[in-house]
């Protein structure tokens, strides 16, 4: 393994075990999870970089897309929360309740 395949697969593990294992606020998770789709796309556009394939260019402009429709539904998620709740701890909102 090379040393940046181990630096953004490292990134990605590191996000994933933020997501894991802090989750007291809903801001920390979502970024946790931009940090995750930040380590994906480097590495998405650097292994179509690496190939020096042209198929393969609009694979990380079509992640970075999703991924801001990720975070524009996240925010709009932690607004709402926040509104209704009055505080975006996690362990406050109860997925059984309506």
């Amino acid at each position: 393994m090379t040393p940046v395949h181990f630096a953004f697969s490292s990134a990605f593990m590191l996000g994933l075990t933020g997501l894991a294992f802090h989750r007291t606020h809903l801001l920390s998770a979502l970024l946790c999870l931009e940090g995750m789709m930040l380590s994906l796309f480097i590495a998405l556009s650097l292994w179509a970089l690496q190939l020096g394939a042209t198929n393969l260019s609009a694979a990380p402009m079509l992640l970075l897309a999703f991924s801001a429709c990720e975070a524009s539904a996240g925010l709009a998620l932690l607004v709402a929360t926040a509104r209704t709740h009055g505080t975006d701890h996690l362990q406050s909102l109860n997925l059984l309740q309506c």
